[in-house]
Parts: structure tokens; C-alpha cells; sequence
């Protein structure tokens, strides 16, 4: 199975080496299919199977827009245990499709149990009946356009017979590929860990390049990990680790509709028994897990619509982390200090003004402002020393990192977003032509 070409050079990512991806290779327990359903009239691969043989435990975070994708209503219904196959599809969000769009999600998932089952048959001594609850699905895309399911329900058949038990780093690329919607670059992270003695893979993908802003940031994430875990501590683990990681980044302020980061763990290591989210036993596989999310998450904000910076908010000695979290996405969202960063203009008071309007009590007469190392308000005060060449020459850089420091109690919080630039606007004014 090679890579699919028309994918990775629509990417715009030719000045992208493969090599510069992370080797994701085989994990036990997950396979893997891509196939194009037509859905951007072109043969680039847009719908993806990941199939779990076995069954995999699992555990998913959702937005937190008030209005939610068909996609997701039927995830939300599904109570099983175990899932057997995530299907993903780009282009089209099924969203503000109504009863028609879940019925074709309902539709799918038949056809999909049906002939995942009798494929069971085929490679099993002990096949497993796969039933529709045992099936969830991410969508990504347009809005409020017919959902196209006779497309997806054709291409199934191909889907299913492409499936391939043994995975290696162009099929992971092929997946993160296949989803991708406005991105520049497929997204992916791997890190391995131990629980006990046994050594643990931890995989993800992601999509998400505009319409990103918490909660959750709106992407498609998926974490893989031949772990044994219980889905009520997989839950656990996502909810507590997404905040700082997925629920910490921000392009453009806003939240789709369609956002979910979704975790399966095939049980595949053989690995002593996980009690609680706070056994000793997991704590590396925690450390581990936030670096992937952490990883994608980053790279999500890097590949931001039109994005030429990208730029970390360090909020400091709050009173509370929820007031750290008000004033760094103050920034981060602040149009204003977007574009002045996009200009290489090092016009501080954009962030002076991001600090006041995030309506969190400080203590002006320590307010401290950095750009990287170079200080800029201390004591409340601007810096006598400012070095307003020195910090325009900084500007430069690919990487920005700002600093402020309330001084009034001891919580931080860190964000992390783009600049805003005339190509964001390009992108989202031809975003359906």
C-alpha cells in the first residue's frame, strides 16, 4: 500500500520531506484502511477505516458548541463496551443534515457490521457478530450540505477488502492524509512508554488547521495504544490531559461543530492490571499520553490557516489557572496582537490591551511583559532599558514566545496559537469554491 501522491502533494507540503514525520510503525490490535469515496470529485484518498479486530476499549472528549454534527449525536448513543471501527470521512461535517444524516450514518454502520462480521468469518476461529453500536464515526468539512452517503456506502466493499493487519509509517501518513481537510501537512505523534515492565505504543493522528479554539479545539484527534485500560480510566485520563494540550491552543476563536479526540487501547500488552487513574503503574503511560496530545496539538496550531508564526502565551502567577486561561486566550484570540505579529511589529501595547479586557483582577504595579528574553513592562512599568531593535529584530522569528506575569498568586496556564495573516483570509473566502 503506497502513499497516496495526490494527497500528499495537495497537502502544499512539497517542501515537506517524509522524514521529518515520526516512524509510527505496526500496533497490535489496529488496522487500517483508505480509500477515495469521490467526495472532493478527485481521487485523493477522504474516507478511512480504523478496524479493531478484537474490539478496542475506548473514550472520547466532544465540543462544546451548542450545536453538534449528526456524527456526533451517534456517537453519543452508542454505549458499547468495546468498539470495533471508527470511519472517518472529510468534506462533508453532516452537520444541519437532520434526520437524513443520521440515518445514513445508521445506514453505513449496517452495511459496516454486516460485512466487518463476515470477515471475522473469514480470518477468525472464533469470529465475532460486530453490531452497529459497535461503530462510531468523525466527519469533518463543509456545513449544512447533503451528507454523501450513498458515495461512503459504495466505496465500504473497497474499504473493508484494503484492509491491512500489519501497519507501518505510509499508512499511519496514508490515515493522516486522508483526513485532512484545509491542513498543509498530515499531522502525527508516537511516543512508547512502560507500564511495569512491559513496553507500551502510544500512536495518534490529527486534523485541524482553521476554526480552532477550545472547547474542545476543533479538530479530529485519535490516540491508539496497545495498552490494557478500562474505558472509565481512559475517560479519566483523556478529560484531565486534553486541558492542557487540546483545550490549550487556538487559531482563529472559533469552535466547530464537529470536534472529538478520541482514545482506543486494544489491550494487546501484557502489562499488570491498571485499578485507578491514580495507580503508580500508569503514571508514565499519563506522562507519555500528554506529550502525544500535547505533540498534535501543537501541530495543529503550526499548520494554522495562512499561520507564518506560531507563538506561545505564557500567563504566570495567577490567582486561579482559570484566570491564567482568560488572559492567555485574550491574547492568543486578540486580532489586534495577531496581526501586529504577523507584521513583525513588536507592538506591545496590543498585549497590554489583551491583559485588561480578559477582565482578571491584577496587580498593576508588578505586571511584568516579555517577548522571548526581552523585558518590556516590569513593575507595572515600561522598561527603561527596551530595546526596540533588538525586540523587532526577535519579531522575526518563527517561533514567538510571550511572557506575562501577574504576580498576585502562584497558578499559570499556557497557550499556544498563529498569526493572522492575508492568507487566512484567502483561504476562508475560497473555503467552498
Amino acid at each position: 500500500m503506497g502513499i497516496n501522491l495526490t494527497n500528499f502533494l495537495s497537502s502544499k507540503s512539497k517542501n515537506k520531506r517524509l522524514m521529518e514525520f515520526q516512524d509510527l510503525d505496526h500496533i497490535d490490535g489496529v488496522s487500517i484502511s483508505t480509500v477515495s469515496a469521490d467526495l472532493y470529485n478527485n481521487k485523493r484518498d477522504d474516507l478511512v477505516m480504523f478496524y479493531f479486530r478484537d474490539g478496542a476499549n475506548h473514550a472520547s472528549v466532544y465540543t462544546q458548541s451548542k450545536i453538534i454534527s449528526e456524527n456526533i449525536k451517534w456517537n453519543l448513543n452508542q454505549k458499547a463496551k468495546k468498539i470495533f471501527s471508527l470511519i472517518v470521512n472529510t468534506r462533508n461535517a453532516n452537520c444541519f443534515t437532520g434526520k437524513l444524516g443520521y440515518r445514513g450514518l445508521e445506514k453505513i454502520a449496517e452495511i459496516v457490521s454486516e460485512q466487518l462480521s463476515e470477515k471475522q468469518k473469514i480470518d477468525d476461529d472464533q469470529p465475532k457478530r460486530i453490531r452497529n453500536k459497535e461503530i462510531i464515526f468523525g466527519c469533518t468539512g463543509t456545513i449544512g450540505e447533503t451528507f454523501p452517503e450513498e458515495k461512503i456506502k459504495n466505496k465500504i466493499p473497497e474499504l473493508i477488502e484494503k484492509i491491512k493487519y500489519t501497519q507501518n509509517k505510509y499508512i499511519w501518513m496514508k490515515a493522516a492524509l486522508g483526513i485532512m481537510t484545509t491542513d498543509t501537512q498530515p499531522k502525527m505523534s508516537m511516543k512508547e512508554c512502560t507500564i511495569g515492565n512491559s513496553r507500551i505504543k502510544i500512536y495518534g493522528i490529527a486534523k485541524g488547521s482553521g476554526m480552532i479554539q477550545p472547547n474542545m479545539a476543533t479538530t479530529l484527534g485519535y490516540i491508539f495504544t496497545d495498552a490494557e485500560i478500562p474505558n472509565e480510566i481512559l475517560k479519566k485520563l483523556l478529560r484531565k490531559n486534553i486541558e492542557t494540550t487540546f483545550n490549550a491552543i487556538s487559531c482563529d476563536g472559533d469552535t466547530s461543530t464537529n470536534d472529538m479526540v478520541s482514545i482506543f487501547s486494544t489491550g494487546k500488552a501484557k502489562h499488570p492490571k491498571i485499578n485507578n487513574i491514580n495507580d503508580e503503574k500508569i503514571k508514565f503511560f499519563e506522562e507519555s499520553l500528554n506529550e502525544v496530545l500535547l505533540n498534535l496539538a501543537k501541530r495543529v496550531v503550526a499548520d494554522g490557516e495562512g499561520a507564518s508564526k506560531f507563538i506561545t502565551i505564557n500567563v504566570q502567577n495567577c490567582k486561579t489557572e482559570n484566570d491564567a486561561k482568560k488572559i492567555a486566550f485574550s491574547i492568543a484570540n486578540s486580532p489586534l496582537v495577531k496581526t501586529a505579529i504577523a507584521g513583525q511589529d513588536p507592538n506591545w501595547g496590543r498585549i497590554v490591551m489583551a491583559i485588561g479586557k480578559a477582565g482578571v483582577a491584577l496587580n498593576y504595579d508588578k505586571l511584568s511583559i516579555k517577548f522571548g528574553d526581552l523585558s518590556i513592562v516590569q513593575n507595572g512599568k515600561f522598561n527603561s532599558n527596551y530595546d526596540e531593535i533588538k525586540t523587532a529584530d526577535y519579531m522575526k522569528n518563527d517561533n514567538i514566545e510571550i511572557f506575562v506575569d501577574i504576580f498576585n498568586g502562584s497558578k499559570k496556564f499556557v497557550a499556544y496559537t498563529m498569526d493572522l495573516t492575508k492568507k487566512y483570509i484567502e483561504i476562508n473566502a475560497d473555503y467552498r469554491s
